[in-house]
Protein backbone atom coordinates (compact mmCIF):
# COMPACT_ATOMS: atom_id res chain seq x y z
CA UNK A 1 0.00 0.00 0.00
CA UNK A 2 1.44 3.24 -0.82
CA UNK A 3 2.00 6.04 1.85
CA UNK A 4 -0.85 8.31 0.88
CA UNK A 5 -3.24 5.46 0.86
CA UNK A 6 -1.63 4.08 4.28
CA UNK A 7 -2.72 7.86 5.48
CA UNK A 8 -6.23 7.72 3.79
CA UNK A 9 -6.89 4.90 5.41
CA UNK A 10 -5.90 5.86 8.64
CA UNK A 11 -8.02 8.84 8.12
CA UNK A 12 -10.78 7.02 7.83
CA UNK A 13 -10.80 4.67 10.07
CA UNK A 14 -10.12 7.87 12.55
CA UNK A 15 -13.27 9.51 11.60
CA UNK A 16 -14.98 6.52 11.79
CA UNK A 17 -14.01 5.29 15.61
CA UNK A 18 -12.96 8.62 17.09
CA UNK A 19 -9.17 7.44 17.55
CA UNK A 20 -6.02 5.97 16.09
CA UNK A 21 -2.76 4.60 17.08
CA UNK A 22 0.40 4.77 14.74
CA UNK A 23 3.24 3.53 15.86
CA UNK A 24 6.78 4.64 15.10
CA UNK A 25 5.24 8.09 14.69
CA UNK A 26 8.14 9.94 16.96
CA UNK A 27 11.31 9.55 15.49
CA UNK A 28 14.17 7.46 17.47
CA UNK A 29 16.14 11.23 18.45
CA UNK A 30 13.26 12.92 19.43
CA UNK A 31 11.93 10.15 21.63
CA UNK A 32 15.14 9.86 23.74
CA UNK A 33 14.87 13.61 24.27
CA UNK A 34 11.39 13.66 25.35
CA UNK A 35 12.37 10.63 27.53
CA UNK A 36 15.78 12.55 29.02
CA UNK A 37 13.70 15.81 29.87
CA UNK A 38 11.16 14.10 31.91
CA UNK A 39 13.45 11.73 33.83
CA UNK A 40 15.48 14.83 34.42
CA UNK A 41 11.80 16.28 35.93
CA UNK A 42 11.65 12.86 38.06
CA UNK A 43 14.71 13.79 39.54
CA UNK A 44 14.25 17.22 40.25
CA UNK A 45 10.57 16.40 41.84
CA UNK A 46 12.84 14.20 44.97
CA UNK A 47 13.77 17.72 46.62
CA UNK A 48 10.23 18.56 46.67
CA UNK A 49 7.01 17.32 48.93
CA UNK A 50 4.59 18.95 46.65
CA UNK A 51 3.84 20.14 43.54
CA UNK A 52 6.27 23.03 42.48
CA UNK A 53 7.11 25.56 39.28
CA UNK A 54 5.30 27.97 38.43
CA UNK A 55 2.88 28.80 34.68
CA UNK A 56 1.81 31.55 33.04
CA UNK A 57 -1.76 31.61 34.92
CA UNK A 58 0.44 30.49 38.51
CA UNK A 59 -0.56 27.59 38.37
CA UNK A 60 2.50 24.75 39.37
CA UNK A 61 4.17 23.44 36.18
CA UNK A 62 5.05 19.98 38.58
CA UNK A 63 2.55 17.69 39.80
CA UNK A 64 2.47 14.72 42.47
CA UNK A 65 0.65 12.74 43.62
CA UNK A 66 -0.10 11.25 46.70
CA UNK A 67 2.74 9.21 48.43
CA UNK A 68 5.37 10.88 46.62
CA UNK A 69 8.51 11.13 48.63
CA UNK A 70 12.75 11.20 47.65
CA UNK A 71 12.89 7.30 47.81
CA UNK A 72 9.52 6.80 45.58
CA UNK A 73 9.14 9.72 43.22
CA UNK A 74 5.12 10.11 41.96
CA UNK A 75 5.32 13.20 39.26
CA UNK A 76 1.83 12.34 37.31
CA UNK A 77 1.73 15.96 35.25
CA UNK A 78 3.90 18.47 34.04
CA UNK A 79 1.70 21.15 32.68
CA UNK A 80 2.67 23.00 29.73
CA UNK A 81 6.20 21.41 28.97
CA UNK A 82 6.79 23.53 25.86
CA UNK A 83 7.60 26.10 27.29
CA UNK A 84 10.23 24.69 29.58
CA UNK A 85 11.63 21.56 26.54
CA UNK A 86 13.06 21.94 22.93
CA UNK A 87 12.03 18.24 22.52
CA UNK A 88 8.46 18.61 23.00
CA UNK A 89 8.57 22.25 21.39
CA UNK A 90 9.46 20.20 18.24
CA UNK A 91 7.81 17.73 18.40
CA UNK A 92 4.14 19.85 18.97
CA UNK A 93 5.34 21.97 15.70
CA UNK A 94 7.47 20.38 13.70
CA UNK A 95 6.90 16.59 13.76
CA UNK A 96 4.98 14.37 11.20
CA UNK A 97 1.59 14.90 13.65
CA UNK A 98 0.71 18.20 12.63
CA UNK A 99 1.33 16.75 8.82
CA UNK A 100 -0.97 13.81 9.46
CA UNK A 101 -3.81 15.89 10.82
CA UNK A 102 -4.54 17.74 8.35
CA UNK A 103 -6.37 15.04 6.72
CA UNK A 104 -8.48 15.00 9.86
CA UNK A 105 -8.89 18.85 10.79
CA UNK A 106 -8.21 20.47 7.67
CA UNK A 107 -5.30 22.19 6.25
CA UNK A 108 -5.29 24.89 9.11
CA UNK A 109 -4.47 23.91 12.15
CA UNK A 110 -3.49 25.57 15.21
CA UNK A 111 -1.78 24.37 18.95
CA UNK A 112 -4.10 24.61 22.17
CA UNK A 113 -2.22 22.95 25.12
CA UNK A 114 0.09 20.53 26.00
CA UNK A 115 0.75 18.51 29.32
CA UNK A 116 2.89 15.18 30.41
CA UNK A 117 0.95 12.54 31.98
CA UNK A 118 2.80 9.89 34.16
CA UNK A 119 1.88 6.38 36.13
CA UNK A 120 5.42 5.55 37.42
CA UNK A 121 5.31 2.24 38.84
CA UNK A 122 3.33 1.71 41.71
CA UNK A 123 1.06 4.81 40.91
CA UNK A 124 -2.50 4.76 41.80
CA UNK A 125 -3.78 7.56 39.55
CA UNK A 126 -7.14 6.64 37.90
CA UNK A 127 -8.75 8.95 35.21
CA UNK A 128 -12.19 8.35 35.33
CA UNK A 129 -14.30 8.18 32.09
CA UNK A 130 -14.67 11.53 30.57
CA UNK A 131 -14.34 13.48 26.84
CA UNK A 132 -12.09 16.26 26.56
CA UNK A 133 -14.51 18.51 24.58
CA UNK A 134 -16.44 18.95 28.41
CA UNK A 135 -13.39 20.21 29.70
CA UNK A 136 -12.09 22.21 26.69
CA UNK A 137 -15.23 22.98 24.56
CA UNK A 138 -14.66 25.01 21.16
CA UNK A 139 -17.31 26.38 18.54
CA UNK A 140 -17.45 23.23 16.70
CA UNK A 141 -15.72 19.78 17.67
CA UNK A 142 -12.62 19.20 15.28
CA UNK A 143 -10.51 18.99 17.97
CA UNK A 144 -8.11 16.22 18.36
CA UNK A 145 -5.94 15.31 21.36
CA UNK A 146 -2.87 13.68 20.40
CA UNK A 147 -0.81 11.45 23.13
CA UNK A 148 2.32 10.39 22.25
CA UNK A 149 3.91 7.47 24.23
CA UNK A 150 7.49 8.12 25.78
CA UNK A 151 7.50 4.78 27.17
CA UNK A 152 5.82 1.10 25.63
CA UNK A 153 1.95 1.17 26.62
CA UNK A 154 1.05 -2.21 27.70
CA UNK A 155 -2.14 -3.55 28.53
CA UNK A 156 -0.76 -3.90 32.74
CA UNK A 157 0.71 0.11 33.05
CA UNK A 158 -2.96 1.99 33.16
CA UNK A 159 -3.26 2.22 29.30
CA UNK A 160 -6.14 4.54 27.77
CA UNK A 161 -9.52 2.90 27.02
CA UNK A 162 -11.85 4.40 24.79
CA UNK A 163 -15.10 3.74 23.58
CA UNK A 164 -15.16 3.63 20.12
CA UNK A 165 -17.92 5.88 18.01
CA UNK A 166 -18.51 7.42 20.89
CA UNK A 167 -17.38 10.92 19.30
CA UNK A 168 -20.56 11.04 17.76
CA UNK A 169 -22.88 10.96 20.42
CA UNK A 170 -23.88 12.93 23.43
CA UNK A 171 -21.71 15.54 25.40
CA UNK A 172 -22.35 13.84 28.91
CA UNK A 173 -21.84 16.41 31.70
CA UNK A 174 -19.59 16.40 34.77
CA UNK A 175 -21.07 18.00 36.83
CA UNK A 176 -23.08 16.35 39.35
CA UNK A 177 -25.42 17.54 41.84
CA UNK A 178 -24.10 21.00 41.50
CA UNK A 179 -20.16 19.63 41.59
CA UNK A 180 -17.65 19.37 38.50
CA UNK A 181 -16.50 16.19 39.36
CA UNK A 182 -14.57 15.94 35.66
CA UNK A 183 -16.40 12.69 35.49
CA UNK A 184 -19.02 11.23 33.50
CA UNK A 185 -22.53 9.54 35.36
CA UNK A 186 -21.32 5.86 37.15
CA UNK A 187 -23.87 4.59 35.11
CA UNK A 188 -22.25 6.04 31.68
CA UNK A 189 -18.56 4.98 32.77
CA UNK A 190 -19.94 1.45 33.23
CA UNK A 191 -21.22 1.22 29.87
CA UNK A 192 -17.41 1.82 28.73
CA UNK A 193 -15.75 -0.12 30.98
CA UNK A 194 -18.05 -2.79 29.41
CA UNK A 195 -17.76 -2.61 25.87
CA UNK A 196 -13.78 -0.63 26.23
CA UNK A 197 -10.91 -0.96 23.87
CA UNK A 198 -7.39 -0.70 25.42
CA UNK A 199 -4.87 1.48 23.28
CA UNK A 200 -1.76 -0.41 23.50
CA UNK A 201 1.83 -0.05 21.66
CA UNK A 202 5.67 0.43 21.32
CA UNK A 203 7.31 3.72 22.84
CA UNK A 204 7.02 6.13 19.81
CA UNK A 205 3.79 5.63 18.97
CA UNK A 206 1.11 8.27 19.12
CA UNK A 207 -2.88 7.69 19.79
CA UNK A 208 -5.40 10.50 18.19
CA UNK A 209 -8.25 10.71 20.00
CA UNK A 210 -11.06 12.94 18.85
CA UNK A 211 -11.98 15.59 21.31
CA UNK A 212 -15.32 14.03 22.29
CA UNK A 213 -14.47 10.03 22.32
CA UNK A 214 -14.86 8.82 26.06
CA UNK A 215 -11.90 7.45 27.55
CA UNK A 216 -10.20 6.42 30.66
CA UNK A 217 -7.57 4.68 32.29
CA UNK A 218 -6.59 2.21 35.19
CA UNK A 219 -3.65 2.48 37.54
CA UNK A 220 -0.67 1.21 36.88
CA UNK A 221 -0.10 -2.34 38.31
CA UNK A 222 3.09 -2.96 36.87
CA UNK A 223 7.13 -2.22 37.19
CA UNK A 224 7.36 -0.19 34.29
CA UNK A 225 6.50 3.77 33.95
CA UNK A 226 3.64 4.92 31.61
CA UNK A 227 4.54 8.51 30.41
CA UNK A 228 2.45 10.45 27.98
CA UNK A 229 3.25 13.50 25.95
CA UNK A 230 -0.22 15.39 25.16
CA UNK A 231 -0.62 17.95 22.68
CA UNK A 232 -4.09 19.66 21.82
CA UNK A 233 -4.74 21.05 18.23
CA UNK A 234 -7.67 22.09 16.78
CA UNK A 235 -8.92 23.87 13.68
CA UNK A 236 -8.03 27.36 12.90
CA UNK A 237 -12.25 27.97 12.86
CA UNK A 238 -12.75 25.82 15.95
CA UNK A 239 -12.85 28.88 18.37
CA UNK A 240 -12.46 28.08 22.17
CA UNK A 241 -15.48 28.56 24.41
CA UNK A 242 -14.35 28.28 27.89
CA UNK A 243 -10.20 29.40 29.12
CA UNK A 244 -7.84 27.62 28.25
CA UNK A 245 -6.97 24.98 31.70
CA UNK A 246 -2.86 24.57 30.50
CA UNK A 247 -2.04 28.51 29.13
CA UNK A 248 1.25 28.26 27.40
CA UNK A 249 3.02 31.24 25.16
CA UNK A 250 1.68 29.18 22.19
CA UNK A 251 -1.19 28.90 22.30
CA UNK A 252 -2.85 29.43 18.79
CA UNK A 253 0.34 28.79 17.31
CA UNK A 254 -0.23 27.98 13.77
CA UNK A 255 1.33 24.67 12.75
CA UNK A 256 0.04 23.81 9.08
CA UNK A 257 -1.95 26.13 6.98
CA UNK A 258 -3.19 29.68 7.58
CA UNK A 259 -5.13 31.73 10.07
CA UNK A 260 -8.07 32.71 7.82
CA UNK A 261 -9.80 35.26 10.83
CA UNK A 262 -13.26 32.81 10.55
CA UNK A 263 -15.22 30.97 13.19
CA UNK A 264 -17.55 28.00 12.15
CA UNK A 265 -20.05 27.19 14.34
CA UNK A 266 -21.89 23.53 15.09
CA UNK A 267 -24.99 23.14 16.83
CA UNK A 268 -24.48 21.38 20.31
CA UNK A 269 -25.20 22.50 24.11
CA UNK A 270 -23.27 21.60 26.95
CA UNK A 271 -22.63 22.76 30.55
CA UNK A 272 -19.31 24.49 30.53
CA UNK A 273 -16.43 23.06 32.64
CA UNK A 274 -14.73 24.71 35.97
CA UNK A 275 -11.19 25.05 35.61
CA UNK A 276 -9.27 23.06 38.47
CA UNK A 277 -8.22 25.71 41.46
CA UNK A 278 -4.42 23.09 41.60
CA UNK A 279 -2.15 21.61 39.66
CA UNK A 280 -4.14 19.56 37.61
CA UNK A 281 -7.70 17.83 36.97
CA UNK A 282 -6.52 14.72 38.81
CA UNK A 283 -7.71 16.56 42.08
CA UNK A 284 -10.71 17.66 40.45
CA UNK A 285 -11.64 13.85 39.95
CA UNK A 286 -10.55 12.41 43.33
CA UNK A 287 -12.47 14.81 45.49
CA UNK A 288 -15.61 13.85 44.42
CA UNK A 289 -17.41 10.62 43.91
Amino acid sequence: MKPADLDAGRAEFFRENGYLVIEDEVDAASLAALRADFDRWVEDSRDHDAPWGETINGKPRFDVERGHSATTPALRRVNAPVEVSDACYRVMAEGRIPEFLTRVLGPDIRFHHSKINSKLPGSATVVKWHQDFSFTPHSNDDVVTVLIFIDDVTAENGPLKVLPGSHRGEIHSLWHDGVFTGSVADSVAADCEARAVTCTGPAGSACLMHTRLLHGSSANRSRAPRTLFICVYAADDAVALSPNPMPSRYEGLLVAGNHRGAVRSTPFAMPLPQLPDTASFFDQQSRHR
